[in-house]
């Protein structure tokens, strides 16, 4: 089914694939700080604020950025700031839409605390209001009315719009933008391995698929791709409207482990492992015992080797490579790919 070219568009009529196979020209796109000019500030601490998909870049940020920045860096996804924040916190707004009901309600309390503010996404009552009040932001060039546009599918694009933010307020080096810059070409060569033409003998994203149609995956990371992780589960629910979930070792061998010792193996699940070689060793270690202490009482987990000499090469090769397989997966589904209507229905009633 995968490679029958008719059934692909029948499936995907908004060309969605096309869009995963274009992620990596997010790595080179204008982005510039408006209304930038502050007062220099001591910033002592750094709030990154957004829900969903938009949530995404703000946790790949502070994995990326944990051993090099010296502030805390904490993300929140809900409505009200942390009773701290005040004149020396950072608080980086982030919605894709800019309408999102929690974030506008973290800008506001932001705003009633006199932090030091930065907004990011690509219109909406957060642009409205950066304008307004001449608050630093950046404004994601993206057609939000065009039906092909998601924050899930612009992760590369938003975390380099965070780190220009953690830059211009002096934050991270401004050379720590390049590191995401550099990897344009080689995401290009990557992501053409994975797109609609590649057969499925050759194509790593549709044997992935294949792997999880009719069941329900748990993908597992590590310290260092616990973000990713995440990734792969949100995709796996927005796009292939698949129940899925997600969890990091070494917590996992604390506690979810015994959660597979009193099944059999003959359940409906697919088991992911995104493993970097970049991880502690320790870690790669309980990924391997693991396995094999879960031998027949789970399914057999898959491993996903990533790709790239760095970390932040490899979290962004994963994130197009779960885009890519959970697309194919909503194709296997008879699902589109990318509308959500459930839950825009559910935030129109939440008004």
């Amino acid at each position: 089914m995968l490679d029958d070219i008719n059934i692909l568009k029948q499936r995907d009529p908004w060309n969605i694939l096309d869009v995963a196979g274009l992620q990596y020209m997010q790595a080179k796109f204008s982005i510039d700080v408006e209304n930038g000019d502050h007062d220099n500030r001591d910033i002592k601490s750094i709030i990154l604020v957004g829900m969903g998909g938009s949530s995404l870049a703000t946790l790949i940020a502070k994995d990326w950025l944990k051993s090099e920045s010296t502030l805390p860096i904490e993300i929140l996804r809900s409505y009200d700031l942390p009773s701290y924040v005040g004149y020396n916190t950072l608080v980086i707004i982030n919605s894709f839409s800019g309408d999102t009901e929690e974030t506008v309600s973290c800008l506001t309390q932001a705003r009633n605390n006199n932090a030091q503010i930065a907004i990011i996404s690509a219109g909406g009552e957060l642009i409205k209001q950066s304008i307004d009040n001449q608050i630093a932001h950046i404004k994601l060039d993206v057609d939000l009315e065009s039906h092909n546009s998601a924050a899930r599918m612009f992760v590369v694009y938003d975390l380099c719009a965070i780190i220009a933010i953690l830059s211009h307020f002096n934050i991270v080096q401004a050379v720590k933008l390049s590191e995401i810059t550099d990897l344009y070409e080689w995401l290009r060569g990557e992501s053409l391995k994975w797109a609609s033409n590649v057969p499925t003998i050759d194509n790593y994203a549709k044997q992935l698929a294949l792997k999880a149609v009719g069941k329900t995956a748990i993908f597992y990371g590590g310290d260092l791709t616990s973000p990713l992780a995440y990734k792969w589960k949100i995709s796996w629910n927005e796009n292939a409207k698949n129940l899925a979930f997600w969890n990091t070792l070494p917590e996992f061998n604390h506690n979810e482990m015994l959660g597979w010792a009193s099944h059999p193996v003959e359940k409906p699940f697919a088991v992911f492992d995104l493993v970097s070689n970049l991880e502690h060793p320790q870690v790669l270690k309980r990924f391997k015992l693991t396995d094999r202490f879960l031998s027949g009482l789970r399914p057999k987990s898959t491993t996903i080797n990533l790709i790239g000499e760095s970390i932040i090469a490899q979290l962004l090769w994963g994130c197009i490579l779960a885009d890519f397989t959970s697309i194919y997966l909503a194709i296997l589904n008879g699902v589109n790919p990318i509308q959500t209507n459930l839950i825009e229905k559910f935030k129109q009633n939440l008004k």
